[in-house]
Formats: structure tokens, C-alpha cells, sequence
């Protein structure tokens, strides 16, 4: 039996087996009797290290088994794992020759918090999206069987990650292809927040109904005197259970099913491996596991600890202070779903996350959490607004992409009355680029009938939600990860004007066109420019008449977005006023053109030169250009 701990180390555990292991050659050295030494350890450093770090807690205290097991009897990284998400690896790099750099992971120039084939051999495929998993490991497998070369491939995915139609589009394709692989089904009953149908629960619930028992019973002992109509009728069972039965189920799509057994007897999971890791075509291991297994304040409460912040790091009373923005959004949300019967919310598996916890108790018949499914998500929110419904789709930037499809084709195009509420936009900070939402702007500005809002405090994400609520048609409303400026929300909604920008601060020569979150650093360098600062409000329908009066007065427009500037909100700017031919310097600054690793929010800002100093650096350097030029031409 595993060892349960009860706090978080504070120093460094003794760990004399684990730090033998710096290759997953040297652990299939091990004796097979030294495993369960190997796993007590391993839960222990990385409870140490994630307690130091901060970042994903909960998933991989999960899986140390399933780890273990894979890396002993699996020829990594010559052999191929595939996680899916990510949020479950930091066992795995412990594992993989990262041991002593863990306390870096999600910090800048650190280790990555999700697989990342930059950073090792043994990371075969990048992640941080969920349902990749299958689709990648067949193709990894369709790749060996191509060269000949007798890889084997396994590919982990969490019963949350399951219930995505791609998830079911790569277990179709794999028994058509009748490739080598192994899919490990790892069954916690968890997504991040807690599963919308978690498969061993839906199919317990099936097994154990009254009809269900009742009609089995029930013809057993009507048919017992007839052996032939008995026999019939035990065959029909088995057709039923087919239907639902959960190995029935992955046999009828070609799979060889077994479990679900023990995901944390470690005995058993080498045993199954080292038999199925032989067989022949589409394989699915369905086990059963506990998430944060190990640290009992983690199994109690496992939607708390799926992350965790650095234990030694106390709270800064002014942060504290400040509104998250999507506890703002949860609340504008209780709020308007009091005045509007007609409101419903939707989420995919973000309840926590995007701040519907409060609504979703209040409003039960009104909240939908589809699970992992945006694409789902986007078509379930127009077919109820064409019924008069007026749904709220609450969904982070980054996941936004995997519905795109959907909100062209069945939202935008039918200009149906949806509203999408757009977390984490911009930079996320420790999460990385898989996470960050750097290019909802551009993806959404370009659909026709889009309102794109961007506000730049809390009070003005309120309002703006109450202003695209009422809305009639499609419209996006963005806004980052974490706590605003502290600006304090109005209780009463006002709806504001579209397309209407706000001059913040007047001066001369420069204007900046502020988009969004960085207000705040724009009117600090404005003010050290003195420079006309704008609070632009909305990135579509832009502001065109104060663009053209701006135009007018000012030597030099400057927008500021925290997003690319590739097609952006600078883009829209650039847009107008050449197709209204006026003639005038402008600095688009934003996200450049590639993908930022992680770091804290402030640091990645600084390195996009969108804090303070760097809009100053940036806007200074263009002026002494622009009069340099000028000086030159006069010159001549």
C-alpha cells in the first residue's frame, strides 16, 4: 500500500532510490520489488517540488504508478507516451533526466508545465489542449508500422479528455487502420472541475437501474423452465450490455478492452502492460485511479488542488484587494440572469475556472457544462438562441479555437443572439503558449456580424457584458487571466454606446489607441509622452470618426493590444485609415509574430515591450525617428 501524506514537505524529502534514477534506462534496471519504494518517493519529491513551484498538483499524484509502470516496461523514449493535456507530466519528467530541475518548471527560461519536444527526447508530442492524445499516438504507430521499425506507442487520456469528438474520431480511425497501439483510459471521474459523465459512474448507473435489474430478473425466471428461449434471451442481455458496457462498447469499435483494474496497484499495472504491450492491433487499458492519490487534503478536495500556488508565498494584500475578472463575469452573470429569464450559461468544463460556481448553484436549470466539448458548446448556444434562449458561452480565448468552426459557420453566419465570454485573453503567464489567448482579436475581428469588445478594468468588463448582452447578434467580449487595476464595479448596468471610444487622457502629437487590458501602462507612458490616450472599448465596429479626428490633430497613432499584431486590433486601425487614404505614421504594438514561452505575466509583458517602459521606449524611438526623417527631408 502506497504511503498517504498529510502536508506538503517543506525542504527537500531523502529520496536515495529516485536519485539513482536519471534515465528510464536506469528504472528498468530496478528490481521489480523495488517499485513500490520507487513510487512512495517519487510522491513525495514532487509534492516538495510542486509545493515550492506552484502549478499542476492534483493529476499528477495520479498517475505515479501509471508512471512508473509505462517508463519499466515501455523502451522510452525509443518507445513512444503520449499524454494527453499535460497537466499530469511533472512525474513523468521527474522521471526522464529532470529531477533536479523541477523547481524551475513554469517559471521563465524554465521547465515547461506541459509536455514539450523542445525540451527532451522523451516528450514526444506538445500539449496542453486536451484530446490530442489518440489521434497523435496513431499517427506515431501508422509512422512504425510505415518504416518497419517495431515501435511501440501507448497514449494516456483522462475520462474528462474522452468525452471530445475527437477523442472518438481517432478510436474509429485506429481499428480501420488496425495499428499497433495502446490507449490507456485513465478513469478518475474528474475533468479539471468535476466530469459531466464520467464513464465508469454512467455505466455503474446503467448496471445497477431498477428496469435494467428488474427486466434481467424478471425474464431469468419466466424463461428458466425453457432452455432455448433462456439462452435467446442471455444473448439478448449480452446485445444490450453491448450498447452500454463500457468494454462492449470499445470492442465494438475495434479495440481489445481490459479493465478496468487498479490504477495504483503497481503490481498489477506492470503485469497488464508487459502482456498487452505484445499484442497485436488497438489495444485500451481502462484504468481506475484517484486523483491527487496520496495527499489526503488532495483526495478529499481534488477540484481545489488541481493547482496550487507556492506555499511559501503569502498573499499581497493590495492584489488581494482586486477583483478577478472572471469572479466579475460570475457576478455580472447571477445579476443579469435575475433580470432575464431567458438567459442560460454554458461552459466546457470550466465552471471553476471561468466563475459560474455561484450561478450554477443558483441557476441549476440554467447552466450547462457540456464537458470537453467546444465545438458542442458553440452549436448547443445557436440552436438555443434559435429558439429565443439567450445564451452565455463562457469559454477562455485558447479553447475558443477549437470551436472556430462553429461559431463561423453556426453562429456568426445565422447572426444568432450569442454572447461569448472571453477568459484569458492575452498573455497567461506560467500556463505558456499553449494556453495564452494571443489571437482572439484576429480570429474574431475578421467574421462578419462580430461585435469584439475588449474592456480595460473590471467595472468596464461589467458594463461592457450588460452593453453585448443586449446585443441582437453575435458578440465577443475579452478579457485576461487574473485581477484587474482595482477600478471598483458599478452594481448598476449601463449600457454603452457600440463602437465608441473614450479619450483617457488629452495631450499633443501622439495618440495612443489603447485596446483592453493595458490601460493602465498606456496612460503611464502617455503621461510621460504626453501623449492623448484612448480607451478604444471595441476592436469591431472600431471607432472610426475619433480615429479620423485623432488623424487630424496628432503627429503619430499608436495602438496597443495584448494580442498579435498580425491582423489585430492595430491592423483595424491600419485598415481604416488607409481605405480613407489619410496619410500618418502609426506603430501597431502587440504580440510579435511567434510563440511565447512561459513566465510570470509581468515578465512576458516586458519581454513583448507592452509594460509601461516599454510603450514609452517604443513610442520615443519612433518620434526621434520620425523627426529625424523629417529633419532630412527638410535638409534636402
Amino acid at each position: 500500500m502506497s504511503k498517504l501524506f498529510e502536508t506538503i514537505p517543506a525542504s527537500r524529502p531523502a529520496t536515495p532510490l529516485l536519485d539513482l534514477v536519471n534515465d528510464t534506462k536506469q528504472l528498468r534496471e530496478l528490481a521489480e520489488d523495488q517499485l513500490d519504494q520507487l513510487r512512495d518517493e517519487l510522491r513525495e519529491y514532487l509534492l516538495y517540488c510542486t509545493g515550492q513551484t506552484g502549478g499542476h498538483f492534483g493529476a499528477g499524484l495520479g498517475v505515479i504508478e501509471l508512471t512508473v509502470a509505462l517508463h519499466y516496461v515501455y523502451n522510452t523514449p525509443e518507445d513512444r507516451i503520449v499524454w494527453d493535456v499535460g497537466h499530469q507530466t511533472y512525474p513523468h519528467k521527474i522521471l526522464t533526466g529532470r529531477r533536479e530541475e523541477m523547481l524551475s518548471i513554469r517559471q521563465k527560461d524554465g521547465l515547461s508545465g506541459f509536455p514539450k519536444r523542445s525540451e527532451s527526447e522523451y516528450d514526444t508530442f506538445g500539449v496542453g489542449h486536451s484530446s490530442t492524445s489518440i489521434s497523435a499516438a496513431l499517427g506515431m504507430a501508422l509512422a512504425a508500422k510505415h518504416n518497419n521499425s517495431g515501435r511501440k506507442v501507448a497514449a494516456v487520456i483522462g475520462d474528462g479528455a474522452m468525452t471530445a469528438g475527437m477523442a472518438f474520431e481517432a478510436l474509429n480511425h485506429a481499428a480501420h487502420t488496425d495499428a499497433d497501439m495502446l490507449v490507456v483510459l485513465n478513469d478518475n471521474q474528474m475533468s479539471i472541475g468535476h466530469n459531466k459523465g464520467g464513464l465508469n459512474t454512467y455505466f455503474s448507473r446503467i448496471w445497477a437501474s431498477k428496469p435494467y435489474t428488474q427486466f434481467r430478473e424478471g425474464s431469468k425466471k419466466v424463461l428458466a423452465k425453457i432452455p432455448s428461449a433462456l439462452d435467446l434471451a442471455q444473448k439478448a442481455e449480452e446485445h444490450v450490455k453491448g450498447l452500454v458496457a463500457p468494454g462492449m462498447m470499445f470492442e465494438e469499435l475495434g479495440f481489445n478492452y481490459i479493465g478496468p483494474i487498479d490504477g495504483h496497484d503497481i503490481d498489477t499495472l506492470v503485469y497488464t502492460l508487459k502482456n498487452m504491450r505484445e499484442l497485436k492491433g488497438p489495444q485500451l487499458l481502462h484504468i481506475m485511479t484517484t486523483k491527487g492519490k496520496g495527499f489526503a487534503p488532495a483526495e478529499k478536495d481534488p477540484v481545489g488542488y488541481h493547482a496550487i500556488n507556492k506555499i511559501e508565498v503569502k498573499a499581497n494584500n493590495s492584489i488581494a484587494s482586486a477583483k478577478k475578472y472572471q469572479d466579475v463575469f460570475g457576478q455580472w452573470l447571477i445579476d443579469m440572469a435575475e433580470q432575464d429569464n431567458a438567459l442560460v450559461g454554458i461552459t466546457p468544463a470550466m465552471c471553476e475556472g471561468s466563475g459560474m460556481v455561484e450561478f450554477a448553484r443558483r441557476f441549476p436549470q440554467r447552466y450547462f457544462d457540456v464537458a470537453i466539448a467546444e465545438q458542442h458548446a458553440i452549436t448547443l448556444a445557436a440552436g438555443m438562441a434559435c429558439d429565443g434562449l439567450k445564451p452565455v458561452v463562457a469559454i477562455y480565448s485558447t479553447f475558443l479555437q477549437r470551436g472556430y468552426d462553429q461559431l463561423v459557420h453556426d453562429v456568426a453566419l445565422q447572426n444568432l443572439d450569442v454572447l461569448f465570454a472571453i477568459d484569458r485573453a492575452g498573455l497567461v503567464g506560467e500556463d505558456g503558449a499553449t494556453h495564452a489567448g494571443a489571437f482572439d482579436l484576429a480570429y474574431l475581428r475578421c467574421i462578419p456580424n462580430m461585435i469584439v469588445i475588449a474592456p480595460s478594468d473590471e467595472n468596464e468588463c461589467r458594463q461592457l457584458l450588460y452593453t453585448g448582452y443586449l446585443h441582437q447578434g453575435p458578440t465577443a467580449v475579452r478579457y485576461p487571466r487574473g485581477s484587474g487595476p482595482g477600478v471598483e464595479t458599478v452594481t448598476e448596468m449601463e449600457a454603452l454606446p457600440i463602437g465608441k471610444g473614450v479619450i483617457r487622457r488629452k495631450g499633443t502629437r501622439i495618440a495612443i489607441l489603447n485596446f483592453g487590458s493595458l490601460l493602465s501602462a498606456s496612460l503611464t507612458a502617455g503621461d510621460k509622452l504626453d501623449a492623448t490616450v484612448i480607451d478604444m472599448r471595441f476592436v469591431k465596429p472600431i471607432d472610426e470618426l475619433l480615429i479620423s479626428q485623432l488623424a487630424e490633430s496628432h503627429d503619430l497613432i499608436v495602438t496597443v493590444e495584448e494580442n498579435t499584431i498580425a491582423g489585430g486590433a492595430g491592423s483595424a486601425v491600419n485598415e481604416y485609415l488607409a481605405g480613407k487614404e489619410i496619410v500618418l505614421p502609426t506603430l501597431n504594438l502587440g504580440l510579435s509574430d511567434e510563440f511565447l514561452n512561459h513566465g510570470t505575466h509581468k515578465e512576458l509583458l516586458a519581454q513583448s515591450g507592452l509594460d509601461s517602459n516599454g510603450i514609452y521606449t517604443a513610442v520615443a524611438n519612433r518620434m526621434e525617428w520620425l523627426e529625424r526623417s523629417n529633419t532630412q527631408t527638410l535638409a534636402k
